[in-house]
């Protein structure tokens, strides 16, 4: 591979990163969060779902709808997983801080290698143990006393996302022949229908402000838009080089909602800071010593 072309990856990588790191900054704007999660949800799923597929039309033509007869077990899975990451993330954030939730997505790599070697038989490699135990200490260090802050639940939300998100990348790599996009459109379109269930049994309010309506059309887009480019970008990567620049995502979020500017001023607790740091370490110490792992990832 030529370096021009691993450094133009790298740099939409990392652009992708970037994108996906104002979701938090974009939560953070809803107006009584708390209160309007399956709204919020809603809109976010409807958007990711138009768009991608509006995205697979100018890539493919008509044609991609084949992609739709491909749907299997693997798919239906890994559609479910990945609906259970969004709204996961979206309960997390709104019930802890920022910092909690991208921390907890951070140890996605690691509950990824676990379900792997469990039902994929896939290989865990001393390294990869060793980040593993690493980062749980992470994690236990951040839940240590959350539980008198009121952040245990939001922390907990966001080891499901993380889970959710790790069933769908380990569905992906059951059945290599299903489009990545498929999956994740279809996670969109489930997210929708869990959301309008919800609703409707709750007898909630279908509709929210227009400015909530806004910011969850706006993070769909984010979302997608990342989707894209990270696709663009990772068929020139290596795994562990794609482990290390998603943490532009989770440092980025954690940045822009500390930033003043924006507004927000969310200064995460000494717990959480001295945890996220723990597993950042785990992160670069499993990307650092996985170099030579040339297992590269097409997600479509």
């Amino acid at each position: 591979m030529s370096k021009d072309k691993t450094n133009s990856a790298i740099l939409i990588v990392l652009i992708a990163g970037i994108l996906w790191s104002f979701g938090a900054l974009v939560v953070r704007y809803i107006e009584d969060a708390r209160s309007i999660p399956w709204q919020y949800l809603f809109f976010r799923g409807l958007t990711i779902f138009l768009l991608l597929n509006l995205y697979l039309f100018i890539k493919e033509g008509k044609s991609f709808v084949n992609n739709y007869k491909k749907i299997d077990l693997s798919v239906i899975i890994g559609g479910l997983g990945f609906a259970t990451a969004f709204i996961g993330f979206i309960w997390s954030i709104t019930h802890t801080s920022a910092a909690v939730t991208l921390m907890m997505l951070a140890a996605m790599p690691f509950m990824t290698a676990i379900l792997g070697y469990i039902f994929l038989k896939e290989k865990i490699s001393l390294t990869t143990f060793f980040s593993i135990i690493i980062a749980a200490v992470g994690i236990t260090f951040m839940a240590f006393n959350s539980s008198q802050i009121g952040t245990l639940f939001g922390l907990m939300l966001g080891l499901l996302s993380s889970l959710g998100f790790s069933i769908g990348s380990v569905s992906l790599r059951w059945n290599k022949r299903t489009p990545t996009f498929t999956t994740v459109s279809l996670a969109g379109l489930f997210c929708v229908i869990i959301s309008f269930t919800a609703l409707i049994i709750s007898e909630q309010n279908f509709f929210t402000t227009f400015k909530n309506s806004s910011l969850s059309a706006l993070h769909g887009t984010l979302v997608c838009s990342g989707l894209i480019l990270y696709s663009i970008g990772s068929k020139n990567l290596p795994a562990a080089d794609l482990t290390l620049l998603s943490l532009t995502e989770v440092l980025g979020g954690i940045f822009w909602v500390w930033l003043p500017i924006f507004g927000i001023n969310e200064v995460p607790t000494a717990n959480t800071i001295i945890g996220g740091f723990i597993i950042t370490f785990a992160i670069l110490f499993y990307s650092l010593n996985t170099k030579r792992n040339r297992r590269f990832i097409g997600l479509n």
